[in-house]
């Protein structure tokens, strides 16, 4: 078993004709329920901001207007993977297993990503190749 995680959300665009990331967080998790916890707040945190409730005290009567069915909905897949247990469940075994977990969603403009992984695993990656080189 794994015991802490590296978490991170990224926010990604392109500026002046190159793709830029933009880091909205990181957290070295201590347990993987805490790893889970991070990533679903995140998660909730990023929808929240791109599609605020209309009643909000801090937006003006009408700053909110309906989208057309084209434009994809990053709030609407970022909640629906929130509360998906068995999505919820299929991270959690990724990472006890030492596998990076990569989950992304994008817009016209923008791609953001939640990613998690095992600082165990991480660091059996950095030696791996130093325990392994071949002897002449």
């Amino acid at each position: 078993m794994h015991d802490e995680f590296l978490c991170h959300v990224t926010a990604y665009g392109v500026c002046g004709g190159r793709r830029i990331g933009v880091p909205l967080g990181t957290y070295r998790a201590p347990t993987l329920a805490l790893a889970l916890w991070w990533l679903r707040d995140r998660a909730s945190w990023i929808a929240e901001r791109l599609d605020p409730q209309p009643d909000a005290e801090h937006l003006p009567s009408g700053a909110l207007v309906p989208v057309t069915d084209t434009v994809p909905d990053v709030p609407t897949v970022l909640r629906a993977w929130c509360g998906d247990v068995a999505q919820q469940e299929l991270v959690a075994e990724e990472l006890a297993a030492g596998r990076l977990v990569r989950i992304a969603t994008s817009d016209d403009t923008t791609e953001y990503e939640l990613l998690a992984e095992s600082v165990d695993a991480v660091r059996m990656q950095r030696i791996l190749p130093a325990l392994v080189m071949p002897v002449a």
